[in-house]
């Protein structure tokens, strides 16, 4: 039996992590959730898997979440310090982070502190400071499994060959809902628009970094780091079907490819049983039924982020700090229908510009272009 902590429980991933371990409750049992301010589902979570701790992030809900759970004896955090309450105990042993955003940065150093296996769906720690987690993770011998579907398929096609016979991998991007949308009608799209993702169902903010394709520049950014590659060895090819997730081309020509349809759970599996696989509970893919699958270049004049993701690969530093927390701020400015579709993107290379640029930053500078890039894009869009 394997002890899991899932931060971030009443999110799309945790959600689904929560359904994988369901049907793996056999081997796997949930030890401690983490949520942000969904106190009700985290409510029903706990009485359902009877975790020994949870933790809330927002201190308004800990006295509606205690009165829910009233003769239970889960133990109840919050405050900055209870995350690492909860993955440092003894009994842990993998911790999946599904924060969303740069909160998840901290979150992502306890764990590897603590020596506990790290799956994770949080790409924008890597984006942020994969130049000091990756270090971090060998020098405590942690093993970082990746939860993004992309990633997965990577690291499941490189299983395949040796990585000295690695000659670039391709992730693939859906293409979000404007893919065949004109360019010079993008500023006129609406929250509603960009929130319809032709293919999968998750967040706001992630949905959103979908249709500008900034979500593929941050997966390009934390393959750079996941599995030490240059901006040369990472392609980006538009499949709309989104049934190859990724592909690894080895030096001898062939072309390995992870296939399935869009569903997390398949991923979320295989980080939590690596390097086994169990039996799942997800829709197997047929074939004859798909019939076709299509592939295109992605348009980087068109969607700009891409070029910008390729730009923090080359320059890395605090590039990455700044993008991302740029991008963090205009994305909730235009689901505030603050700003334009087409000012997301802009706003985030303005802020890159104008930065500070650190080469070899250490922690408290990737926090420090973390706070610049938020406080400066805020001024770059009033």
């Amino acid at each position: 039996m394997k002890n899991v902590v899932i931060l971030g429980s009443t999110g799309s991933i945790g959600k689904s992590t929560l359904d994988v371990i369901r049907n793996l409750k056999h081997k796997y049992k949930v030890v401690a959730l983490s949520a942000n301010s969904q106190w009700e589902l985290l409510s029903k979570q706990v009485n359902e898997f009877k975790p020994e701790s949870v933790s809330i992030a927002d201190e308004r809900c800990v006295d509606l979440l205690r009165n829910s759970l009233s003769g239970n004896s889960v133990q109840i955090l919050t405050g900055e310090n209870s995350v690492r309450e909860m993955v440092s105990k003894e009994n842990v042993d993998i911790v999946l982070s599904a924060i969303v955003g740069g909160a998840g940065l901290p979150a992502a150093i306890e764990v590897i502190k603590s020596r506990k296996t790290l799956a994770l769906a949080n790409k924008e720690a890597l984006v942020m400071a994969g130049g000091l987690i990756m270090p971090m993770a060998k020098e405590n011998g942690v093993n970082i499994i990746p939860v993004d579907s992309e990633h997965s398929a990577v690291l499941q096609a490189l299983r395949a060959g040796r990585r000295e016979e690695v000659k670039k991998i391709i992730i693939t991007a859906s293409g979000g809902p404007f893919r065949n949308h004109p360019k010079e009608k993008l500023s006129e799209v609406t929250k509603e628009e960009a929130l319809n993702h032709p293919t999968w169902n998750m967040g706001k903010k992630i949905t959103i970094d979908s249709a500008t394709l900034m979500n593929k520049a941050l997966e390009v950014i934390e393959a750079k780091w996941l599995f030490d590659l240059d901006a040369t060895q990472i392609e980006v090819v538009i499949h709309p079907e989104s049934i190859i997730h990724s592909l690894v081309e080895f030096c001898d020509g062939s072309v390995i490819a992870q296939m399935g349809l869009p569903d997390m759970k398949v991923p979320i599996q295989f980080a939590l049983t690596y390097p086994d696989r169990e039996n799942g509970n997800a829709k197997l893919l047929d074939l004859a039924t798909l019939g076709t699958l299509n592939f295109q270049k992605p348009d980087m004049d068109k969607f700009p982020a891409l070029r910008l993701g390729y730009e923090v690969v080359e320059k890395g530093g605090t590039m990455g700090a700044t993008f991302n927390a740029a991008n963090e701020v205009a994305v909730q400015a235009f689901l505030d229908n603050k700003i334009k579709f087409t000012d997301i993107t802009k706003a985030v290379e303005h802020v890159m510009k104008e930065h500070n640029f650190i080469k070899d930053p250490t922690l408290q500078d990737i926090m420090d272009a973390d706070e610049y890039a938020r406080k400066e894009t805020k001024i770059c869009l009033s």
